[in-house]
């Protein structure tokens, strides 16, 4: 577990607000975000972290990342979508995206919070589809919250459970990782299928 430990401690609180703010933009979508916050409750549960400032970090990282890439989206990456021709930067993609925002951006916001890739581009897809800020903003307090506890502190509450528990660490933190990408597998594999169709 020392290694873990080290690990963490050299990244820090700030160390953590950054990888925990960039992991809301697309182009860095694999920086890990649910694994991270499990693993530094974890931790926390054996003295290394305090659990207050750690859910603090996360929630204040989380939430400004969201925004920053909201704002990225609306005014950076629309600006792309001007060809009506093209097959990619198609203007007519973003009437899309606002219908689908319009409809599911409160699911997708708040309960993408807990899906990798989702928790990447749904912010940016957001400013792209001109979602209201005000409405994006409390979607995007709300899963924040309710996201940073969450996982912080079934990380922090598993490791008061359970016995010994640092030699546990390693299998668990894999186990994270496995099941947190597995939406995104079933989505993936589901989409392949019906584009065979």
């Amino acid at each position: 577990m020392q290694h873990f430990i080290s690990f963490f401690e050299q990244f820090g609180y700030i160390g953590l607000f950054a990888v925990v703010f960039f992991e809301s933009f697309p182009l860095t979508f694999f920086f890990p975000g649910d694994s991270l916050l499990f693993a530094t409750g974890f931790l926390a549960s054996q003295g290394v972290f305090s659990l207050p400032v750690l859910i603090l970090t996360f929630f204040l990282a989380g939430t400004a990342g969201y925004i920053f890439s909201y704002f990225f989206g609306q005014k950076i990456i629309r600006r792309f979508f001007t060809d009506e021709h093209s097959k990619i930067f198609n203007p007519k993609y973003i009437t899309y995206t606002h219908q689908f925002f319009e409809k599911y951006g409160g699911k997708t916001i708040i309960i993408g919070r807990f899906v990798p890739v989702v928790r990447s581009f749904g912010p940016a897809l957001a400013g792209v589809a001109n979602l209201t800020f005000k409405r994006f903003l409390s979607y995007t307090l709300l899963g924040g919250i309710f996201w940073s506890a969450t996982m912080t502190l079934i990380g922090f509450y598993l490791g008061r459970i359970l016995p010994k528990a640092d030699a546990y660490l390693t299998p668990i933190i894999v186990t994270i990782i496995f099941i947190s990408v597995l939406p995104t597998i079933f989505e993936y594999l589901k989409r392949r299928k019906e584009n065979q169709k």
